[in-house]
């Protein structure tokens, strides 16, 4: 084989093991896991919010966001659930460039995965207990999934993984929110596809057993644009891509149909100051179409301290609370939104 064996790393259970929930955690993320599925049934009308930095960089400007996002939180908590986003790995589009937390624990340093690993772990340790919040993150390698499957209340599977076998039967054996991107070029039969695959049993091979996953009810779509052939960005967020979409589930035996608008990446046109703009124009398009309102459980918007993004070349080149990878709307931005989309509901 053409790579190098550096090292053995710590299987998730021994990582668990070392760094693990109190009972207290326990509980916590068992009651918002219940009140993210009650959205997701259609038995509470909240609208979800998966809200933060297009990727997690250090610990302390991530908490510090969601040290904010907790006191809106309180304000908005009657209509708006928020699970913050705590990406920790990320997809590049030619596998270079800085891929996460979990490989560069600091970004200004070089990679070092074991140390990702516990860094990683850590703070979503660290949301949970200090701020009684459990978080999103993306689900780009199924078998990594493991070192956090016991913090996490809600797993994306983004636009270039949403069609890959493992991704896929893996969101079949989880219990809590799995949402498939549409893929880059757009084409939602693919979604649909992956989405009944993750709603589906299937018997598979997952870190070395033969597994028999029972299906994930709670397996729903993400619109968040695509590219065309040109190159051209192409928003799928209108009123008459949902209604499509809620077309397409009913031709369906999915349980649960539902969607969450991201309302950046393609959506956007990678402008991502348009994110307020959209998020409200999803809302309207809610008060217009009951379907519409029923089927639409949420937005994905990312966010962080400081507008936009920033190139990190060395330590003090690095912004703190500014995106290293897609700008991000700042928190006065953020915050007024999150009044403004409480306010409409």
């Amino acid at each position: 084989m053409n790579m190098t064996f550096k090292r053995k790393l710590p299987i998730p259970q021994d990582i668990k093991a070392q760094y693990p929930l109190s009972d207290e955690m326990i509980k916590c993320k068992a009651a918002r896991d219940e009140e993210i599925r009650s959205i997701f049934t259609g038995e509470s009308d909240k609208l979800i919010l998966v809200i933060g930095p297009c990727s997690a960089d250090r610990p302390e400007p991530v908490l510090e966001y969601i040290e904010r996002l907790r006191r809106v939180q309180e304000q908005v908590a009657d209509k708006i659930f928020i699970i913050p986003r705590i990406y920790t790995n990320k997809p590049r589009t030619t596998g270079d460039g800085y891929k996460g937390m979990l490989h560069q624990p600091d970004p200004t340093e070089d990679v070092d995965m074991l140390k990702g690993i516990v860094a990683i772990r850590d703070l979503h340790l660290r949301a949970l207990a200090d701020y009684g919040f459990s978080c999103a993150d993306e689900m780009l390698y199924p078998d990594n999934h493991r070192y956090l499957s016991d913090l996490l209340s809600y797993v994306a599977v983004g636009a270039r993984s949403t069609e890959n076998q493992q991704h896929r039967l893996t969101a079949s054996g989880l219990d809590v929110p799995v949402g498939m991107k549409n893929p880059t070029e757009g084409d939602l039969s693919i979604m649909m596809n992956s989405i009944t695959a993750g709603q589906h049993a299937h018997t598979f091979i997952y870190r070395g057993w033969e597994v028999q996953s029972h299906g994930n009810p709670l397996t729903h779509a993400i619109l968040r644009g695509y590219v065309d052939m040109a190159g051209k960005n192409i928003s799928n967020y209108h009123y008459e891509n949902l209604r499509e979409l809620h077309e397409l589930y009913a031709k369906t035996d999915l349980k649960n149909p539902a969607v969450i608008v991201d309302t950046n990446h393609a959506n956007s046109g990678k402008k991502w100051a348009e994110q307020p703009r959209i998020a409200k124009d999803v809302l309207h398009s809610c008060r217009q179409n009951a379907d519409i309102r029923k089927m639409v459980k949420g937005l994905m918007i990312e966010s962080y301290l400081i507008d936009g993004a920033q190139k990190v070349t060395d330590e003090q080149s690095y912004v703190c609370g500014q995106s290293i990878t897609d700008p991000c709307l700042g928190w006065e931005k953020t915050e007024r939104l999150i009044l403004d989309l409480a306010d409409v509901l």
